[in-house]
């Protein structure tokens, strides 16, 4: 609805912060750059828009990206020209792949200069085409407002996910008339209320069938719908990574995370099916290389937002592109309606599919050395009460935290599934605490992830966040290693890395500190850094040649 009819005529620096506000931003994550000073000079002359300043653009992303996912808001990332630009594409390919609503503002030299190699000039629409849902380039300042909320729109509609805008230097001194807009969402697809019976049907005379619960049910704000759902039908649940606390981990019914580093029970549960029900999962090929030659044994009823999913990995013969909480209330609303008869075998599937998770491997000791299963389990214990938001870098630590951390439908899981990104983790936690400072943000890295965005501890200190970092130290780029143990004779070519002594550097950056490599200072250590109201790190010293 329009607030106000009334027209003003502004520069286009005004009319951006002035659409930003319009459309609901908060926060802007950022690093300034010549190119986009007048942008600044304005957020200097209001205080309605927070701004973070991180210390590099790749961590403005991965901050704004947290943000995003907690808040479930779009995230702002404002950044100059040239290497400014640059510098986000990891991030922006990050959120893309995980699906997660960013706009990213790129600053831009002057339109008359495109094309002529100006200084710090580069060609970010090209560099982003393939890592975005859109992206804009702005060079006259009447096309500025329609651009930004197209922007926001085509970033939160559908499967979310990055939208790029560069911004030529000139129109941010241009003027133009203002006049407030209405936001039109775009809709979603509808479907037939037939195929909600058919999928139905295919579930209720499936003899063994299971439901994949994948980052889609997260996106969607699902899970109520999914807990209702399956205490209706009593048929298996597994997670991938990405949906970790979107099912009660202490459901009978429920088996686990899938893939190649899932539990045994939920991948021995997908082999023996005969029907799926994916719900937002991708079914990459850390996923199908669990499945004897990639293939499935019975039926696949695929719903996921994004039509490029559909039948993409595997072979739908039933599919919905639509939003997932929509086709979960109206399977719940039409088993509550109409009777359905199940198949009478699904009760025996129940009962074998339980005693998969005997067969779960067990973690278990090599050396008396700390393992990192046992203090992602002494971390997840100690909070267990807080609803905790949890952040990881990505390697050994996160597959150790995935299959170790007891999560809950209100524990938020960020970690980078579909990029895989190193230095993810604190920026994100950043990010997290931002948008719920109610709420303990913990970052669990290793000591080759950390060092890849560490001087994010500074912006930890300069906003007085409470992110609690716990760093596995093993002295391996562990993942590659366990890798080259399995695949290259043990030949650990490159991956056994020095690091500072993690407590001085956080003491530097005028962060407590604490070390640990016994049992006895692990928990002590846990208490004091959530007693402590700020940033916290504790190295803990663990076993280097653990696997997952």
């Amino acid at each position: 609805m329009l607030a106000n009819t009334q027209t003003e005529t502004l520069s286009g620096a005004k009319i951006l912060i002035k659409t930003l506000k319009q459309l609901d931003v908060d926060t802007i994550f950022g690093y300034p750059g010549g190119i986009v000073l007048s942008i600044y000079d304005e957020l200097f002359k209001q205080n309605d828009i927070k701004h973070i300043l991180v210390r590099h653009e790749q961590a403005a992303v991965h901050a704004a990206d947290g943000y995003a996912r907690v808040s479930g808001k779009c995230g702002v990332v404002l950044v100059t020209s040239g290497p400014g630009a640059t510098n986000t594409v990891t991030g922006i390919a990050n959120a893309y792949l995980d699906g997660f609503p960013l706009v990213v503002l790129t600053g831009q030299v002057q339109a008359s200069l495109i094309g002529k190699d100006a200084f710090q000039e580069v060609n970010i629409i090209d560099i982003t085409k393939s890592c975005t849902k859109a992206n804009y380039q702005v060079t006259d300042v009447k096309d500025l407002q329609q651009v930004l909320e197209k922007a926001f729109n085509t970033a939160i509609s559908g499967k979310k996910g990055p939208v790029v805008i560069d911004l030529a230097k000139n129109i941010f001194s241009e003027t133009v008339e203002f006049r407030p807009q209405t936001i039109v969402q775009t809709p979603q697809k509808e479907y037939s209320p037939d195929l909600i019976k058919n999928i139905l049907n295919e579930i209720c005379n499936a003899k063994r069938p299971v439901i994949v619960a994948g980052g889609g049910v997260i996106h969607s704000d699902a899970s109520e719908e999914l807990l209702s759902l399956t205490k209706i039908l009593n048929i298996p649940v597994i997670n991938s990574m990405m949906s970790l606390g979107c099912y009660p981990q202490e459901k009978e019914n429920y088996l686990g995370m899938y893939g190649i580093f899932g539990s045994f029970s939920a991948n021995q549960a997908l082999r023996e099916s005969d029907l799926i029900l994916s719900l937002g999962a991708r079914f990459n090929d850390r996923i199908t290389c669990c499945f004897k030659d990639g293939k499935l044994n019975g039926k696949f009823i695929q719903v996921d937002i994004n039509k490029d999913e559909i039948s993409r990995n595997l072979k739908a013969d039933i599919s919905v592109n639509a939003d997932i909480k929509n086709v979960l209330s109206d399977l719940i609303c039409e088993l509550k309606t109409n009777s359905y008869l199940q198949n009478s075998e699904q009760r025996l599937w129940l009962q074998r599919t339980a005693g998969f998770k005997e067969k779960i491997k067990k973690n278990h000791k090599i050396s008396e050395k700390l393992h990192s299963f046992e203090v992602i389990e002494a971390i997840s214990d100690f909070t267990k009460d807080m609803e905790p938001i949890v952040c990881t870098e990505v390697g050994q630590h996160q597959l150790w935290t995935a299959q170790n951390f007891k999560f809950t439908k209100n524990t938020n899981f960020l970690t980078s599934g579909g990029l895989g990104t190193m230095g993810f983790g604190l920026p994100a936690a950043i990010g997290a605490c931002i948008a719920d400072s109610g709420r303990p943000v913990i970052c669990i890295s290793g000591d080759g992830s950390l060092q890849m965005n560490i001087s994010e501890l500074e912006t930890c200190r300069d906003y007085n966040l409470p992110v609690k970092l716990f760093v596995l130290n093993n002295g391996y780029l562990g993942m590659v290693r366990q890798l080259q143990e399995q695949f290259f004779g043990s030949r650990f070519s490159e991956t056994k890395i020095s690091n500072p002594d993690f407590v001085k550097m956080s003491e530097a950056y005028g962060i407590k500190g604490f070390s640990v490599q016994t049992k006895e200072e692990l928990l002590s250590s846990i208490k004091k850094a959530f007693e402590i109201d700020g940033p916290v790190l504790v190295d803990i010293k663990t076993e280097a040649i653990e696997v997952v």
